[in-house]
């Protein structure tokens, strides 16, 4: 049996901060997530860390394994693949769906661009327990999966999150990344109390946990990681801290950075909280952590029924077509919370197209975001953002916008980024070509 993984407190890396996390006093460990992460090509910030001992962890999102379909083998390949470059000690994932759709619901597939809620069912424990014993078995480290953040909550449930997480455990011996922000966003969007989740959950299955920032919009809690972590997030970090120590926190931080000295403070405010909460309640050394050498063997379980996955697919697709595609609410639904969900994704879809694709918001100016958003309101996204970028920019040029020099500008973009490929007659293909012709032609 291997010892307790003890990874200490760490900083979720990102490129805009690799410097100042190299320089960054008492981080024993870092998170990457794992998509951004090539293995041929790992960034030599990380490998400066890796050769001065600092654990690096990477951090899957596009998985999808809380989703109705079986986990595609190259995603669960190239999260193998990153575990294996940076040499890291297990691998996580989230408990949730991200795209619907396909075979199961004979219908086109969609993607969410983001991570949504599983309902706590038995159907959706079902299938979500063989899908993590799939990854679980082509992994060459352990697996440990995050609950996350929602503004909606699914008709119907009968679970509680604690409850859920521990039968999940329990059938698959999977470890948790327990993430105390999105407790806290759970506990003001869906009147869910973080002391009864952690009462509930096998604390003794924790691998790491999270702190991150958010904001309160319209009684809404918005989980930005772009913002300061906040004093209920960390009172329940202390509540998490008082049943078990945890073997490693880490502060999450995606988007407008504040100074080093601002993130090492928040760091410090982390390690000063699990202190004391250990220290008043004699947590220190109660609770161990699951063994990373194997302890947490996965049951054996029962092949689930495609009955189920059948079900769960068609609740998932209707579901992601309201938020995505606009079309009508589920019944049990809340259809404000809906609303606010789909302007949230819309949104996020319009900030990540233009990280990938700058060009486009430096062509189009201000009428980027608008133009994006109207877009995006009638147009799924359906195989990923740069593919969403290319499909943005031939939707205004078919439509002939923009006007004047702009639009050669984003022709030319589009031209250079679209082709040439190898010739194939999906009907896709088909169409692209045929709109390669046509703005040719222009």
């Amino acid at each position: 049996m291997g010892q307790p993984m003890r990874l200490g407190t760490g900083i979720g890396w990102r490129p805009e901060i690799a410097e100042a996390v190299e320089r960054m006093p008492g981080i024993d460990w870092v998170e990457a997530v794992a998509e951004n992460v090539c293995p041929g090509h790992v960034p030599e910030s990380l490998l400066r860390l890796r050769e001065r001992g600092v654990t690096v962890v990477p951090h899957g999102v596009s998985l999808g394994l809380g989703g109705a379909d079986r986990p595609d083998e190259s995603r669960i390949a190239a999260l193998a693949e990153r575990a294996e470059a940076l040499g890291s000690p297990l691998v996580t994932e989230h408990i949730a769906f991200v795209r619907a759709g396909g075979p199961l619901t004979a219908s086109p597939l969609l993607e969410a661009g983001h991570l949504l809620p599983v309902p706590r069912t038995r159907d959706a424990l079902d299938v979500l327990c063989e899908n993590i014993r799939v990854a679980q078995a082509a992994l060459p480290v352990p697996l440990a999966v995050e609950n996350i953040a929602a503004l909606i909550s699914w008709p119907g449930e009968e679970m509680t999150e604690g409850q859920f997480l521990y039968d999940l455990v329990d059938r698959t011996g999977v470890r948790l990344l327990i993430d105390v922000a999105n407790l806290h966003t759970n506990h003001v969007n869906r009147g869910e109390d973080p002391a009864k989740a952690l009462a509930e959950l096998p604390v003794e299955a924790i691998a790491y946990v999270h702190v991150a920032g958010g904001f309160e919009r319209d009684g809404v809690w918005h989980d930005s990681h772009a913002h300061p972590v906040p004093r209920p997030v960390l009172d329940i970090l202390a509540d998490l801290a008082s049943r078990v120590t945890p073997p490693g926190v880490l502060l999450e931080r995606d988007e407008n950075f504040p100074e080093p000295a601002e993130l090492e403070r928040e760091l410090t405010a982390i390690r000063e909280t699990v202190e004391r909460a250990g220290t008043a309640t004699g947590a220190a050394g109660r609770g161990a952590a699951v063994p990373l050498g194997g302890a947490a063997t996965a049951h054996s379980g029962p092949d689930v029924e495609e009955a189920a996955r059948q079900r769960l697919a068609l609740a998932q697709t209707a579901l992601l077509s309201a938020l995505v595609a606009g079309t009508p609410v589920p019944e049990g639904f809340d259809r404000v919370r809906l609303g606010v969900q789909a302007r949230a994704l819309a949104a996020k879809r319009a900030d990540v197209v233009a990280k990938v694709a700058p060009e486009l918001p430096e062509i189009l100016a201000a009428g980027y975001r608008p133009a994006f958003l109207a877009y995006a309101h009638g147009h799924p996204m359906t195989d990923g953002y740069r593919r969403d970028a290319l499909d943005f920019a031939e939707h205004l040029l078919l439509a002939g916008l923009p006007e004047g020099a702009e639009t050669r500008r984003l022709r030319d973009w589009w031209l250079e980024r679209s082709g040439p490929a190898p010739l194939s007659w999906r009907p896709a293909a088909r169409l692209a070509r045929a709109t390669r012709r046509a703005l040719l032609r222009r």
